[in-house]
């Protein structure tokens, strides 16, 4: 599924904390957040595209999920979520293979009975069923790679995908090779990481990988993986695993490539060139770099910022008045089909009960908001959980895909309305979790995480049905069949 990630190590946030962001570009897909329970009885899982049957451990977590408003149409696809122990999962970030791969190690596609008296043949695990095998199971990032890396090498993959773990101290970002292998890289601490669709990594140690493996863990045959198949396609005394695992096509340059040019631009404005004819990086560079320390330290706002942007200030930007003769000609980061935007923040020098925060956007995230909420609850306030496929104000995920779409015909006239939303929303839940924090550090009262959701999803609730009476307003007044008794 086409998507942007954002990772963000510990050193690199403004307030010591670790941040994995991804929006969810579906097809429009009609998403909430809820909680899961653990269900001791359930002791399989069956996916709905591979048609593969898993089994369960028996101790689970309970964990948040962002999953479809109707489950029977393709699966569940809980796309990201905080787990009791304070653990963050995005998944997942489709990625960009080659043909040297996957003929060597070729995708585990379901495969139905041509005829009778023959039997389907499962696939592997994809993104409908990632974050269900993994989250709910582990206490640590590096636990969460170590799980789903044995899940891949059991019952391979079906689709090549990026996935993400955080904890209080580590971010891990996984990528998958082919059908059955896999390596991941802990995020150094004070570095941002930026992938857009596209295999990432681009250096990699595998004498730590095949050694200590402190911050690097890969198959177990991934040299001779490489080795047999020939593989690699780096000089001599160098290992670059982008150029020997993903893509530099034609299409990378429209699709991808350029949201990567977008975020390094705002994250490193300073320390690295990006415009001009001297310029180090360009939209359509294949090198942009993986990994980056950013010339400031990054909030939540600017991840939020990166996720919503549509080239602002460049010649790209779809929405600009000027006549730039490239207006367009990139894919955006912030699109119409997203379903759900996430940042899962964990956070340190809180209590336990609150150090993960949960910051959500429904729909296409340049118009809509972002709203912080605590994961470690029995369940989720209506506004947030009760959607269906029914459009309804009363659900966050509808009300933000109507602000949308009534918004962008109308960009430059709403854009001050859309701004004095999102930061509504985003200050007023700041100012609510500051309230709460304090709270719950005085008095030890984890239950009091439930109301302080509720009232964040009533604020919420509050500002979105000003902000769609405003901008519909702006809309009516727009339309093309206009007219009143003084016109001429």
């Amino acid at each position: 599924m086409p998507c942007t990630t954002i990772l963000v190590g510990k050193l690199a946030s403004n307030d010591s904390s670790t941040m994995i962001a991804r929006t969810d570009d579906g097809h429009f897909d009609v998403k909430k957040l809820t909680v899961l329970e653990p269900d001791s009885r359930k002791r399989t899982y069956t996916g709905v595209i591979s048609h593969l049957t898993v089994p369960l451990p028996e101790k689970a977590l309970r964990c948040t999920i962002c999953p479809n408003a109707d489950p029977k149409k393709e699966g569940v696809w809980a796309a990201t979520g905080i787990n009791a122990a304070n653990v963050g999962m995005t998944a997942t970030e489709t990625i960009t293979s080659n043909p040297r791969v996957l003929s060597a190690d070729p995708l585990v596609v379901y495969k139905k009975a041509r005829k009778r008296g023959e039997k389907d043949v499962p696939g592997g695990i994809g993104e409908e069923d990632i974050l269900l095998l993994v989250l709910p199971y582990i206490r640590t990032a590096r636990e969460g790679v170590l799980r789903l890396a044995a899940l891949l090498e059991e019952y391979g993959t079906y689709e090549s995908n990026g996935i993400a773990f955080n904890d209080e101290n580590e971010v891990w970002w996984m990528e998958t090779i082919g059908g059955h292998h896999w390596m991941a890289k802990r995020v150094p601490d004070d570095r941002c990481v930026i992938a857009p669709n596209q295999f990432g990594m681009d250096s990699f140690d595998l004498e730590d990988a095949f050694g200590k493996k402190e911050a690097h863990l890969c198959s177990a045959d991934l040299k001779t993986f490489m080795a047999d198949n020939r593989l690699s396609c780096c000089l001599e005394g160098c290992f670059n695993p982008r150029d020997v695992f993903g893509s530099h096509t034609d299409m990378d340059h429209i699709y991808n490539t350029p949201r990567a040019w977008f975020m390094g631009r705002y994250l490193c404005p300073f320390s690295h060139s990006w415009e001009g004819p001297q310029a180090e990086f360009g939209p359509e560079s294949d090198n942009i770099p993986w990994a980056l320390a950013p010339d400031r330290l990054v909030s939540v706002e600017d991840v939020k910022y990166l996720l919503s942007s549509h080239f602002q200030g460049t010649d790209f930007d779809p929405y600009t008045s000027r006549d730039t003769g490239k207006r367009g000609m990139y894919r955006s980061i912030g699109i119409n089909r997203t379903g759900v935007a996430a940042v899962c923040q964990i956070r340190s020098n809180v209590p336990d009960e609150i150090k993960g925060l949960e910051w959500i956007c429904f729909g296409s995230t340049t118009f809509d908001a972002l709203l912080p909420v605590y994961p470690n609850v029995p369940k989720m306030p209506g506004y947030l959980a009760d959607v269906s496929e029914t459009v309804s104000t009363d659900t966050f995920y509808w009300a933000s895909r109507l602000i949308g779409a009534l918004a962008d015909p109308h960009f430059a006239q709403s854009a001050q309305l859309i701004e004095r939303y999102q930061n509504a929303v985003i200050t007023r839940g700041r100012q609510l979790i500051r309230e709460y924090d304090r709270r719950m550090a005085e008095t030890g009262d984890g239950s009091l995480c439930a109301e302080a959701n509720e009232k964040l999803a009533r604020m919420a609730k509050e500002e979105s049905d000003a902000a769609l009476g405003r901008i519909l307003l702006l809309a009516s007044e727009r339309m093309k069949n206009g007219y009143n008794r003084a016109d001429n």
